[in-house]
């Protein structure tokens, strides 16, 4: 699988990619939501002429649009337009977007070309990179999919200005996450300074790409990025909170339970610990709320023959994956979150 390229000079080096004679013919559909509609498509159209005349399909904001019904929607209306092979998806939003862009361009014709211009930084370091692409079902998050990297992803951090604290949160955990995977050093700046500078974005993204590109197909070592995500899932499935916040308590869970079975240094899991806490208040979580989570993290795609199973750390930048967790084990990890942040971590 052949990822695509990542153009980081923003929308006017996408309005010059557009230019060329490989995208000659190409009849643009821009996949947006009600956010993205008012907030960000003005500037698209005004910076980029190629995308001027492109038709253009609304749908719902957030998780909500990663339904196969949604996904159908956008089907009929390509279809009804006359979509053909030349047709090309433009997904203007957050991670939700560039997911069903996605997998609505993967379905469709046996495959179209898609564009990701992610408009979060959660999006932008994560779901635009690296070629998933989902749709929930069954009250499974993406648990339908495809392999089909776009054939461009355009980083333009312009779009950040828009975005609220919370929103940027999400963004910063992961990439605190990729970096706690893969460079160390980057983990522990980014943590010593809660801030992303432009070129913390870009080696965020180089990392992810360098991790895609050695096992595109999600086989082996690129398991790694589900580092909080077995938890994380989960915790945004029963607690509807951001998937980006939840991410960050499932590596909180996850670092504890790395302290456990992988000797991690318990100062890394509590310097951690205290850099999340200190952003936002962690759900107390009951045994009632870990029986109802449980359920939802053996359907989680990393699990095996009925085992479940963890990314953990054994320090930063080495990970395990793979690594069998018992269902005692998340208990005493997710209760013990609400215990650590109340000072009661043992």
């Amino acid at each position: 699988m052949k990822q695509g390229r990542t153009l980081y000079g923003g929308l006017r080096s996408l309005a010059r990619e557009l230019e060329k004679p490989e995208w000659a013919g190409a009849r643009y559909t821009i996949l947006l939501d009600e956010n993205t509609f008012q907030l960000c498509l003005p500037q698209l159209i005004s910076q980029v002429e190629a995308l001027q005349e492109a038709e253009f399909i609304e749908v719902p904001a957030g998780e909500e649009c990663k339904s196969l019904e949604v996904a159908a929607q956008v089907w009929q209306t390509l279809l009804e337009g006359g979509a053909d092979r030349n047709a090309v998806i433009v997904n203007l939003g957050g991670g939700s977007v560039c997911d069903l862009g996605g997998f609505v361009a993967a379905a469709y014709k046996r495959g179209l070309r898609h564009i990701n211009l992610p408009t979060t930084l959660l999006a932008m370091v994560d779901a635009a990179i690296g070629g998933k692409t989902a749709v929930d079902f069954g009250d499974v998050k993406n648990s339908l999919g495809f392999f089909h990297p776009a054939t461009l992803t355009v980083i333009d951090q312009a779009f950040c200005d828009t975005l609220s604290d919370p929103q940027r949160l999400c963004g910063l955990v992961e990439a605190v996450k990729t970096a706690a995977v893969a460079d160390p050093a980057l983990y522990r700046q980014i943590i010593a300074t809660s801030t992303l500078s432009a070129a913390d974005v870009r080696q965020v993204v180089r990392l992810k790409r360098r991790i895609v590109q050695a096992d595109p197909y999600d086989l082996g070592i690129r398991r790694i990025l589900n580092f909080g995500h077995t938890f994380g899932h989960a915790i945004e499935v029963h607690s509807h909170l951001p998937h980006g916040i939840s991410v960050g308590i499932g590596m909180a869970a996850a670092m504890y339970l790395s302290t456990k079975k992988l000797g991690l240094d318990r100062e890394a899991y509590l310097s951690y610990f205290k850099w999340l806490t200190g952003r936002i208040d962690l759900p107390r979580f009951t045994l009632k709320d870990t029986e109802a989570m449980l359920p939802l993290m053996h359907q989680d795609k990393k699990s095996a023959d009925g085992e479940l199973r963890c990314v953990l750390l054994q320090e930063p930048g080495a990970a395990v994956i793979d690594l069998p967790v018992s269902d005692h084990e998340v208990r005493d990890a997710l209760l013990q979150l609400g215990k650590a942040q109340q000072g009661g971590s043992r």
